[in-house]
């Protein structure tokens, strides 16, 4: 009887209020996973049809790799523009917005023209997609209990992995089509949950108590001041780093699949559908990754746990390219490993909003996350431009170096502070 009394104490049960937010919270990740995917599955079929380019033309990998690059350069401006105004105007308004920001560029990609139409579509989608993690992850954080954050964590992470296999499905319905464009129809789909959020999901009361009390909104230079500068920093190396080597992964393996001798007499229907099935395998694997980085967290706090990933990303990243592999081999053995261990990203969610006040929680969160974003946008193309000329002939030597970046990730992470330990005051971090 005393077992099931602490048990009940330490996972208290939840309010509609707080159901109301997570259900809002985890659809906005479900359709980030959707709209953020749709073109990275595709990338190569579609911007070699705008510019009536061979698909595996050196000219159609620098392109594509611009558009990735805008769409990460919007991701990161979008988290630090969503997150002041999810500090201003409240948490579910600015989940809406980011939504409805997303849905409707998403689904215009469908009407490009030319490369460059394309990229900045992509690049205004992904104002909402930044924007979106930044203020789901705060709402969630404000509204759910503690006990519950390494769980919700894994939870959130496996929306964003269900929203990548729905775009996985998509891709591979319409891999026979004569034009890939049709695709981005779907991601206009998310639209309508925007109607619901803001009818049913109401503002934390963390956030309206601090909003109503505090007699100005902190400027976000305070980012980069006190104690909380070095949160800061430290967050912005973890970030930066894991997210460069993970999209230069995620962008590039796809077409590298693509391009392996034995795949060569494929036709090209067949090649979208093992760009497909790698992404889908990816992401799948991620899913159990998500809950076994949530069990480590709770096991050996959040900082230990993301650190401990690291490891085993590079390890996975780092065999995966080492030696040239047949596509099987790289499908079924070395790819559902780095998935695994994809599962890093989800701990992020829960662990960066806590670690900042409460009217710098989504601007602070949103900043340091998606500022990696714009390290990883030079990444891609970087490493785009080393695959047209490498020794290894293939895109596998820059994807093997990109395993390199979590080394620093992992240190950097064990230089952050566990929640217990995070700075208390006013305007300081409070947990």
């Amino acid at each position: 009887m005393s077992q099931t009394v602490v048990e009940y104490e330490v996972r208290p049960r939840l309010t509609g209020a707080q159901w109301k937010s997570g259900i809002a919270a985890w659809l906005g990740w479900l359709f980030d996973g959707l709209d953020m995917h749709l073109y990275t599955i595709v990338a190569a079929s579609f911007v070699g049809e705008l510019m009536l380019a061979d698909p595996t033309s050196a000219a159609v990998k620098e392109k594509s790799s611009y558009i990735q690059a805008a769409f990460l350069i919007g991701w990161a401006l979008g988290g630090g523009f969503f997150g002041r105004i999810g500090d201003r105007l409240g948490r579910a308004r600015a989940l809406a917005l980011t939504i409805i920001t997303y849905a409707a560029f998403t689904g215009l990609s469908s009407v490009s023209q030319t490369w460059w139409q394309l990229m900045i579509f992509r690049f205004l989608a992904a104002l909402g997609i930044g924007g979106e993690w930044a203020v789901g992850s705060s709402l969630l954080s404000e509204t759910w209990p503690k006990s519950w954050r390494p769980w919700i964590a894994a939870v959130l992470q496996t929306a964003v992995n269900i929203g990548v296999m729905l775009a996985y499905v998509a891709t591979y319905l319409f891999a026979g089509f004569t034009t890939q464009r049709y695709v981005f129809l779907v991601g206009v789909l998310p639209a309508l949950v925007v109607f619901w959020i803001r009818r049913s999901v109401p503002e934390p009361e963390e956030w309206h108590t601090a909003a109503t009390s505090a007699a100005k909104h902190p400027p976000m230079a305070d980012l980069f001041r006190g104690r909380v500068r070095r949160i800061t920093l430290l967050t912005i190396v973890v970030c930066a780093c894991s997210l460069t080597a993970w999209w230069a992964y995620m962008f590039w393996t796809p077409q590298l699949m693509r391009q392996l001798p034995e795949v060569a007499s494929w036709t090209p229907a067949d090649k979208n559908r093992l760009a497909s099935t790698t992404l889908g395998v990816l992401i799948g694997c991620s899913i159990p990754g998500n809950f076994f980085a949530g069990w480590l967290a709770k096991l050996a706090g959040f900082r230990r746990g993301i650190a401990l990933m690291c490891v085993g990303f590079f390890l996975s990243v780092y065999f995966c390219w080492n030696v040239p592999r047949s596509h099987t081999v790289l499908l079924w053995v070395y790819i559902p490993l780095v998935g695994f261990f994809s599962g890093i990203f989800g701990l992020f969610t829960m662990y960066l909003p806590p670690l900042f006040p409460t009217l710098l929680r989504t601007t602070g969160a949103g900043f340091s996350y998606n500022i990696g974003r714009i390290v990883a946008a030079v990444g891609t193309v970087v490493f785009g431009k080393m695959a047209v000329n490498n020794t290894l002939g293939d895109l596998r030597q820059p994807l093997l170096y990109g395993a390199f970046l979590f080394i620093p990730a992992t240190v950097a992470a064990l230089l952050l502070p566990d929640l217990k330990d995070a700075p208390a005051g006013p305007v300081e971090p409070v947990e």
